[in-house]
């Protein structure tokens, strides 16, 4: 996992749609990575739908929301579209961002997320998600660090 403060690793993959993105894209905005392992099964499903269903809580706070995964850009873009998600999807086939972010696991990708500064630097790691509470936590926290 990367350390809260260290500079997170930047990033070029496509999304559901084609799409190229890159982390330093966003320098200058809160972004949240956040890592799953697979497209349409329970606890992904659960945690990208509550995500889904915070969201418009997510853009007023500016946060740019990726979920990276290893499947297929055409996996995600099912996926967003079954479950009208307004986020944007990461595929990762080589894992090669999910093993730069601590990310990779056995079969499947772990479910770790990030939360990064304007700046670039981690400002929260999440080890440990709770598929159904996860959202909530993230929001929690940006509120908790933007009154600070």
């Amino acid at each position: 996992m990367i350390a809260v403060g260290t500079k997170a690793p930047d990033f070029k993959l496509l999304d559901q749609n084609g799409k190229e993105h890159s982390l330093s894209y966003h320098k200058g905005q809160l972004v949240l990575v956040y890592f799953y392992p697979k497209d349409d099964t329970p606890g992904c499903t659960k945690e990208a739908c509550a995500i889904r269903d915070m969201y418009n809580d997510f853009a007023k706070a500016g946060v740019k929301v990726f979920g990276v995964s290893h499947d297929t850009v055409e996996s995600h873009k099912k996926f967003e579209e079954k479950y009208k998600l307004p986020f944007t999807l990461l595929s990762d086939p080589k894992k090669e961002v999910i093993k730069a972010y601590g990310a990779l696991g056995g079969v499947f990708t772990k479910r770790i997320s990030y939360l990064i500064g304007k700046d670039g630097n981690v400002l929260k790691v999440y080890p440990k998600v709770d598929p159904t509470t996860h959202a909530g936590e993230i929001l929690k926290d940006i509120y908790d660090l933007s009154s600070k």
